[in-house]
């Protein structure tokens, strides 16, 4: 059979890199993980004792398609908590993990050969999904000076009907103050260019906390997720909020795309709202390991690197060492037992000149990923 073009994707190289350190452990290596953007941690205690309490005593069926009332209710009542922002919750459509959300965003508010830009480095899944609706990504190149992240001279002279922005971002972890993204917000409104705000890195920071691009204007989409802050990646589900117009659309295209989201996972997640100490608890070990990184990857010759303000990944520019990220990967993964991820992933220009570093997982995991870097880079 024929093959669509549209679904000639690229790889997510992350997981290539995943799969071969899996086959060095089968060989009995000890491999320090810090390519994978997930927490170690479990879902939170509260939200497996509620669904465990709920097994085996009902059905858990199909819901509704724009999710359970009550987890909407807990999300819309989120936004007052951390943002202070009052949320109807008919705005609030639960998802199968923030990809459903991006699919059923990109579907909603674009036509085939539309453009949308994002910024690079950033999530390499959004150029994939954009491509595979037969939309055109277009990568907007972002520079060290603004720490990664776009402004609006970056956007000037180029065509797009849409922009995505993350923050904190991944691959860098670097966020945007309020201003700044209103600046962009402004601009995208002033253009008549729909703004996607990926905000699945909320609650994960580590001075002044990240802003909803909610705090703004109604007039936007937020993607948010329960995978990262609330450390249930394997659960897949998440939320967006969409503009009281675009309600019936998007869960017109959601009954017909996913039925709704997985009703076990909906329940776990409701009662995650409420685990607030655990999840801070987490918080305060990525912080620990972000100071760590900080202060390790440079001892080990990785000095060029934007500072994280959130999420859990520092983005090293390793062009003083290597032209190819994916060669000088495997090299760390097999001589070090160190699983990075190359650039290539976030950025397909500049991508071949860094190195992402996760420091999801424990702190002693960190501390003997440390000494096998710079054990390494040493022996360079």
């Amino acid at each position: 059979m024929d093959r669509s073009s549209r679904g000639q994707v690229d790889p997510f190289i992350v997981m290539d890199m995943v799969a071969e350190a899996a086959a060095l452990e089968t060989l009995g290596r000890r491999i320090i993980h810090m390519e994978v953007g997930q927490p170690s941690t479990p879902a939170p205690q509260g939200a497996i004792a509620a669904l465990s309490a709920r097994m085996g005593t009902e059905a858990l069926g199909y819901t509704v398609s724009l999710g359970i009332p009550e987890l909407r209710a807990g999300i819309a009542a989120l936004y007052q908590r951390w943002y202070g922002v009052t949320l109807n919750p008919e705005r609030v459509i639960v998802t199968a993990g923030s990809s459903g959300a991006f699919l059923l965003a990109f579907t909603a508010l674009f036509e085939a050969g539309d453009r949308v830009g994002l910024g690079e480095p950033g999530y390499p899944s959004y150029r994939q999904i954009l491509k595979a609706l037969s939309l055109q990504p277009v990568g907007i190149a972002t520079r060290a000076e603004n720490r990664l992240q776009p402004v609006p001279e970056d956007l000037a002279g180029v065509e797009m009907k849409g922009l995505i922005v993350a923050s904190p971002g991944n691959p860098s972890g670097t966020m945007l103050s309020k201003s700044a993204l209103a600046d962009l917000i402004g601009y995208a409104h002033q253009r008549e260019i729909s703004f996607v705000s990926d905000e699945i890195y909320h609650g994960l920071h580590y001075g002044e906390r990240a802003h909803s691009a909610l705090e703004i204007s109604d007039d936007v989409y937020v993607i948010n997720s329960f995978s990262k802050y609330f450390s249930m990646t394997g659960w897949r589900v998440g939320w967006m909020v969409v503009p009281e117009d675009h309600i019936r659309t998007v869960e017109r295209l959601a009954q017909n795309m996913f039925i709704c989201a997985p009703h076990v996972s909906q329940v776990a997640a409701l009662a995650a709202l409420d685990c607030v100490e655990e999840m801070e608890a987490n918080r305060a070990v990525y912080a620990e390991n972000r100071r760590l990184m900080l202060e390790g990857l440079p001892r080990a010759g990785f000095d060029k690197i934007a500072p994280p303000d959130g999420a859990f990944y520092i983005y090293a520019d390793v062009s003083d060492f290597t032209d190819d990220s994916l060669g000088f990967a495997r090299d760390i993964l097999h001589k070090a037992g160190v699983a990075v991820t190359p650039g290539l992933d976030f950025d397909p220009v500049r991508g071949a000149q860094t190195l992402r570093f996760s420091y999801a997982r424990g702190t002693a995991d960190i501390v003997e990923g440390l000494e096998r870097l710079a054990a390494y880079m040493a022996q360079r």
